[in-house]
């Protein structure tokens, strides 16, 4: 399994957290996901066959902002 962090804009509460995590159980290959409000990161435990930018995806399409490292 590979780990994956991303910054997660918008997650003001637990209930945010289970929303993220809950997109993201739907995509076959993501073995866990932790996501933290208070620090904005989500991590995934996935195999590397799944593409991150379904990740990203996953997460926009819920409403939150994924946040690039520049």
């Amino acid at each position: 399994m590979k780990e994956t962090i991303i910054n997660v804009k918008g997650m003001v509460c637990g209930g945010c957290e289970n929303r993220v995590k809950n997109a993201l159980g739907t995509i076959e290959g993501i073995g866990e996901v932790e996501a933290d409000y208070n620090t904005g990161i989500v991590k995934v435990l996935h195999n590397e066959n799944v593409k991150i930018k379904a990740i990203e995806d996953a997460i926009e399409d819920i409403g939150f902002e994924v946040v690039k490292e520049n």
